[in-house]
């Protein structure tokens, strides 16, 4: 009998979860009381999105991602719905599209500036009106351009193609569930949904507490679990390693964590019970490293495991403890994540009680942290999509487009484009060619020109803003962050005292000038009478 060793070798068995500290966190932020388990939280590489505590209807933030420190209490917000948001979810494909769900039965699409929120956006660009009573989960489709999913206590699932004409859209392209003869069933109330990788396949958990996966194109069953032992709460497909993966709790009230095959719900492949706790089990996977991570709700810590097609299937690794609580968590695209620093994963953790957003780095320590690493960072599902929405409703499935996290690195598309996306690619090279006509023009007249920093207002000092203001999709300033520390308060009032003390002594200067001329102009008018 050969021996073998339960220790398994990985790479990742020295990752760590780094907090960002107060004055890089998002501090004064009133999160929401909703007690639905959802995330309230979505990121993307330019904006982060947060469900706010608010009264007389329904508010989110939508903050820069450099806009961390103290958050002004009267910054402008997201506030069209006339009841409690529920759940924000960003357009995988557009960093400045993002769409909220609400218990006024209705699913917004909202467009949001390239330079942030400066007012209150009431009016959206969508609204979609296909549900009677309030909706509690929406999920952007994986691949296809445009394609909405959302779900309601009306017992609906809804598929909505949010480029149709009209800024009211009554009709989805697809009714994936929906009540028959007025009865309620408690599978069609869903409690979790998850794409495949390519979407054609999808993955509920209902009230009833089973898993199921559906046709997402004629909502037609294919598949039911049977196991009496585990009820299920969210449900994650495995991108990569055909699997499943649901969390829920079993018939001693323990949470658990349960992996299925997907063309077989009959019996569990792996099951795990973890602990008493009563707070849901949200899961998050990383395909690109095979790596799972639980947080629960109401928990302080966040354990990681690596999964792989060999049983067990997964391993433990370790777990990232904290003293603070959790409400929702946010994650950010990899293509937004430090690769420089060997950022594998970030969340955003919802920290009720503090009223903080804290981003927390999942890193991989390596003794070279500045140079790119390979074996981290392979091709990952990029921000352009597969195809459009027509195409993936006529029958066609393809996979994600890949990009390279190395830096300057790009990747064509491999799918061939239509004339559509192909008069759009044109269209967005020609407003490209406009911003860099308009930006050389600037740089002339800059050169030309010379202005001097204390001619400026104190947003124009900043290069950036400077840049951003001037661009054709933005005509309004942006708004500089308040100070967050003390000493930065003290130096700003110093730098603002020191401005008003050279302009008054360039005023006095001015005002001598202006008398010694008055006095020049005196003595030749004098002398003028005195020659003639």
């Amino acid at each position: 009998m050969s021996w073998r060793s339960s220790f398994r070798c990985s790479k990742f068995r020295h990752i760590f979860g780094k907090p960002s500290n107060k004055e890089h966190s998002y501090d004064g932020v009133p999160i929401t009381r909703s007690v639905h388990d959802n995330h309230y939280c979505s990121a993307n590489p330019r904006f982060i999105a947060v469900v706010t505590e608010c009264e007389g209807g329904g508010a989110f933030l939508v903050l820069p991602l450099h806009h961390m420190g103290r958050v002004d209490p009267q910054h402008p917000r997201v506030c069209g719905h006339r009841g409690r948001v529920l759940d924000v979810k960003w357009n995988p494909f557009n960093d400045h599209c993002v769409a909220s769900c609400s218990e006024d039965g209705t699913v917004k699409i909202w467009d949001v500036p390239v330079c942030g929120v400066q007012q209150n956006l009431t009016t959206a660009r969508k609204t979609l009106i296909g549900h009677s009573r309030r909706v509690g989960l929406i999920e952007w489709h994986p691949t296809a351009e445009n394609l909405l999913l959302s779900s309601a206590y009306d017992y609906k699932v809804l598929l909505w193609d949010v480029s149709q004409a009209g800024s009211v859209l009554r009709y989805p392209v697809r009714v994936v569930m929906t009540p028959v003869h007025h009865r309620y069933p408690s599978d069609a109330l869903l409690l979790s949904v998850s794409f495949n990788t390519d979407g054609s396949r999808l993955a509920v958990t209902s009230k009833d507490r089973r898993v199921r996966i559906l046709d997402p194109r004629t909502g037609r069953i294919l598949q039911v679990s049977r196991s009496n032992s585990h009820r299920a709460s969210k449900v994650l497909y495995i991108g990569g390693l055909k699997m499943l993966l649901s969390t829920g709790s079993s018939i001693w009230n323990h949470r658990q964590i349960v992996l299925w095959d997907p063309d077989d719900l009959s019996e569990p492949l792996y099951e795990e019970d973890l602990d008493g706790s009563a707070g849901v089990l949200f899961p998050f996977y990383d395909p690109d490293t095979h790596m799972l991570y639980l947080a629960g709700k109401g928990d302080g810590n966040i354990r990681y495991y690596e999964l792989s097609m060999e049983k067990p299937f997964i391993s433990f690794l370790t777990e990232y403890r904290s003293l603070l609580p959790q409400k929702g968590l946010g994650v950010m695209p990899k293509r937004g994540l430090d690769v420089s620093a060997c950022e594998v994963f970030r969340f955003y953790r919802l920290i009720a009680i503090k009223d903080r957003v804290e981003p927390l780095s999942m890193i991989v320590p390596r003794k070279e942290s500045g140079i790119f690493q390979e074996d981290l960072y392979p091709m990952t599902a990029g921000n352009e999509a597969a195809m459009t929405a027509q195409e993936w409703l006529s029958g066609i499935n393809r996979s994600p487009v890949l990009m390279s996290l190395k830096p300057r690195t790009g990747v064509a598309n491999p799918y061939p484009e239509s004339p559509a996306e192909k008069m759009d690619q044109t269209e967005k090279n020609l407003d490209f060619m406009e911003e860099a006509f308009l930006e050389e023009q600037l740089s002339y007249q800059d050169a030309k020109y010379p202005r001097q920093v204390s001619d400026l207002s104190g947003w124009q000092q900043d290069e950036t803003l400077w840049t951003n203001c001037f661009s054709p999709h933005c005509r309004e300033p942006a708004e500089r962050p308040p100070p967050n520390t003390e000493n930065e308060l003290l130096q700003a009032f110093y730098r603002q005292q020191d401005e008003i003390r050279g302009l008054r002594e360039e005023l006095q200067e001015k005002d001598v000038r202006i008398s010694q001329l008055q006095l020049d102009i005196k003595n030749t008018r004098n002398n003028l009478r005195a020659a003639f």
